[in-house]
């Protein structure tokens, strides 16, 4: 089998897993009352696994970057359904926290825009694993634990908890680990990927809502790239 047809497959998983784990909190939300919130932060953790299927790639031919079809596919589906969505459509429900189509135009659009970057010009490389890594579980995860275990509050530009961004850290931290192991195990350093989670913490924690999307990938990468 060519390197080509290696990776049209490997693409192909892509989309199974995402349209499936989209299915799958589509149905818990409906079926089994998952609330909106849960579903949207397990997706939001579940496409931050994505870079998992990276290994898979042929780095020998140009299909490689075909990593981002499926982030590409979503920008544009996200816009479409946030102009133009029902209540009912799946992304909807499993994707937003209110139900307001408007939200996939915020945080779930700039985290696929952000995957792509990673994706292409950071293909494969310590800082976009990173991104990704302390994106996708420390962000995913930090909200559910905020929200409903989070008793020593603080705010800076929203309201966080210590119990949050402690689960953000280790959740940031665990998941480069690993991905980093997986993906580039000649990179892994354990300082360098303390302190690059310890600055996604710091950066979480003083995000207005919506843009941490934004700002926790855009910190990492240009702290990878220069300081740490």
């Amino acid at each position: 089998m060519n390197a080509f047809s290696e990776n049209l497959i490997v693409t192909a998983l892509t989309f199974i897993y995402v349209f499936g784990l989209v299915a799958v909190m589509n149905f818990c939300v409906n079926r089994l009352n998952l609330p909106q919130d849960i579903s949207r932060k397990i997706t939001h953790i579940g496409a931050g696994c994505l870079i998992g299927f990276l290994p898979l790639y042929n780095d020998s031919h140009w299909s490689k970057y075909l990593n981002v079809a499926i982030f590409i596919l979503w920008i544009v589906l996200l816009i479409q359904k946030g102009l133009f969505a029902s209540d009912e459509d799946e992304a909807v429900k499993t994707m937003t926290r209110t139900g307001d189509k408007r939200e996939l135009l915020k945080g779930p659009l700039y985290f696929v825009i952000f995957a792509t970057i990673c994706g292409t010009l950071f293909y494969k490389t310590f800082p976009g694993i990173m991104a990704i890594a302390t994106l996708g579980w420390g962000d995913g995860i930090a909200p559910i634990i905020g929200s409903r275990y989070g008793k020593l509050k603080y705010e800076v530009l929203s309201s966080k908890s210590v119990e949050g961004s402690l689960s953000m850290f280790i959740a940031a931290f665990a998941a480069s680990v690993f991905f980093v192991w997986l993906i580039i195990p000649s990179e892994l350093n354990l300082m360098r990927i303390f302190l690059l989670s310890l600055l996604a913490t710091v950066v979480e924690a003083c995000s207005p809502k919506e843009i941490d999307n934004i700002l926790i990938p855009t910190a990492v990468i240009l702290a990878a790239l220069t300081v740490i």
